[in-house]
C-alpha cells in the first residue's frame, strides 16, 4: 500500500504530501512533467489553519519570553524564526520530512517554533513510515530537553519541562500514528470492497457463459435432430429424381414435419432465451420415458432403429439423468443418419439404481457410398461434456469393422 493510495483516501486535516492524482486538483500544465497540481481551495483551507495554530503557539512562547525578562534583540529573533517557521509549514506538503527535520533543529534554540515542529512532525507520522517518524519523533524529545537546557524557564523546572516535552510529543505521534492506521484499515476494506465487487462481476460473466454455452448445447442437441431429417430427405430426393411418387410424397413429408417441429422447438429456445426463468420451466424436458417416441419419430423418418431399454420402470431414473440418456441417443441416431444412412441402429438402455445407467448406440458400416452431410464434430464434444457435467463418462470411435459406437455411463444413487 503506497503512501500516495493513504494520502488520496483520507487527506490528513493537518496536510501533508497529496498525490498528483488526486481527484479535484487542477493537473500540472502540459509539458511540464512532474509538476505538483496546484492546491484545492480545501488545501489552502487547512494550510492557513495550520498557520494561524503554528503563530499563535509561537506568539505565546514570545510573550512568555518577554515575561522572563529575555533582552529585546533575543524576543526580535524569536520572532523572525518563529515567523519563518511557520511559513515553513506552506512547504511541508512537498518537503515533509526535510521541513519536519529543519523545525526540529530550529526549536532547539526558538521556542516560538515549537508548534510548527509539533505540526510538522504529525504529517510526517501519518505519511510516512515508522522508520522515519519514529526517529523524528524521538529528535522531537530531544530537542525538547536540550530546550529547557538551553532556554530554561524558571517558572517551571527541569523535570517538569521533559515530562511534558514527552507527553506532548507522545501525544502528536500516537495519534499520527491512530489516523494512519486508521487509513490503512479503510484502504483495505475498499480493496476487499473492490475485490468482492470484481470477483461478483467475474462470477456473473462466467454464469452468463455457462448459460449460453447451456443454450447452444441444448441448440444443437434439438434443432440438429430435425435439421438433418430434412439434410438427408432433401437429399434422398436430389440423388433419386425417379423415385416413385409415394417415395417423394412420404419424404416430402418427412420435410415438411421435420421443418415445422424444427420451428417449433426454436421458438421454444428463443423463450428461454427472452425469459430464462419462466420458460425453462414451462417447456417440457425430455425424459428417459420420452425415449420410445424418439425411436418412433426416427423410424417414421425411415431409418432402422431398434431399442432395447432393460430399465423396468424408466420413470423411476432421475430426471437430469433421463434427459441426458435422451440426448445421447438423440445425437448418436443423428449422426447415424448423417454418416451411416440405412444402417440398423441398436439403442441400449440398462442399469439399476446404485449401479448407474449405461446406454450404448451402435450402427454397423453403411453400404456402397453415402452422400456426403457437413458436419462440425461438436455434437460428440457436446455429448462428452454433457455427460461429464452428469458426473458420467462418454466413450465414442470406429468399430473394426467400420462401424460406429458410442457409449456412456451415468450415475443413478439408489
Amino acid at each position: 500500500m503506497s503512501e500516495q493510495e493513504y494520502r488520496w483516501l483520507l487527506p490528513s486535516a493537518m496536510g501533508g504530501p497529496e498525490p498528483h492524482a488526486r481527484p479535484g486538483r487542477t493537473p500540472a500544465p502540459a509539458g511540464q512533467g512532474a509538476a505538483r497540481p496546484r492546491r484545492t481551495l480545501r488545501d489552502w483551507v487547512v494550510d492557513l489553519l495550520m498557520f494561524l495554530i503554528a503563530a499563535a503557539i509561537g506568539l505565546a512562547a514570545v510573550e512568555d519570553a518577554s515575561e522572563l525578562g529575555d533582552s529585546r534583540l533575543v524576543l526580535v529573533f524569536d520572532q523572525v524564526l518563529g515567523a519563518l517557521a511557520c511559513c515553513a509549514l506552506w512547504l511541508r506538503r512537498r518537503w515533509p520530512t526535510a521541513v519536519a527535520l529543519a523545525l526540529t533543529v530550529l526549536s532547539v534554540a526558538v521556542p516560538a517554533a515549537s508548534g510548527a515542529m509539533g505540526i510538522a512532525l504529525f504529517g510526517v507520522t501519518v505519511h510516512r513510515p515508522f522508520k522515519v517518524a519514529g526517529p523524528l519523533s524521538a529528535a522531537g524529545i530531544a530537542v525538547g530537553v536540550l530546550q529547557a537546557l538551553v532556554r530554561p524557564d524558571p517558572a517551571v523546572s527541569f523535570r517538569v519541562a521533559v515530562v511534558v516535552t514527552l507527553v506532548f510529543t507522545l501525544l502528536i505521534f500516537g495519534w499520527g500514528m491512530f489516523v494512519r492506521a486508521r487509513r490503512q484499515l479503510v484502504l483495505s476494506l475498499r480493496e476487499r470492497t473492490v475485490r468482492a465487487e470484481t470477483e461478483a462481476a467475474l462470477r456473473a460473466e462466467q454464469a452468463q457463459r455457462l448459460a449460453r454455452e447451456a443454450i447452444a448445447r441444448e441448440m444443437h442437441d434439438v434443432l440438429a435432430h430435425r435439421l438433418t431429417l430434412l439434410s438427408v430427405h432433401a437429399g434422398a430426393l436430389e440423388f433419386r429424381p425417379d423415385a416413385p411418387p409415394a417415395e417423394v410424397a412420404r419424404a416430402a413429408g418427412v420435410i415438411r414435419d421435420s421443418a415445422h417441429e424444427a420451428l417449433q422447438d426454436l421458438r421454444e429456445i428463443i423463450g428461454v432465451l427472452r425469459s430464462p426463468g419462466a420458460a425453462d420451466d414451462d417447456r417440457p424436458q425430455p425424459t428417459l420415458a420420452t425415449l420410445d417416441a424418439l425411436v418412433a419419430e426416427s423410424r417414421e423418418a425411415g431409418a432402422k432403429v431398434t431399442l432395447d431399454n432393460r430399465i423396468a420402470d424408466p420413470d423411476a431414473v432421475p430426471a437430469a439423468v433421463g434427459r441426458t440418456v435422451y440426448r445421447i441417443a438423440q445425437e448418436a441416431l443423428t449422426n447415424a443418419r448423417k454418416h451411416a444412412p440405412g444402417a440398423e441402429v441398436a439403442v441400449t438402455v440398462t442399469g439399476r439404481a446404485g449401479d448407474g445407467v449405461t446406454v450404448t448406440v451402435h450402427n454397423p458400416a453403411p453400404d456402397g457410398d453415402v452422400p456426403r452431410v457437413p458436419g462440425s464434430g461438436q455434437g460428440l464434444i457436446g455429448l462428452t461434456e454433457r455427460a461429464q457435467l452428469a458426473g458420467g463418462r462418454l466413450d465414442h470411435g470406429l468399430e473394426p469393422d467400420g462401424g460406429f459406437r458410442i457409449t456412456a455411463w451415468l450415475p443413478w444413487a439408489p
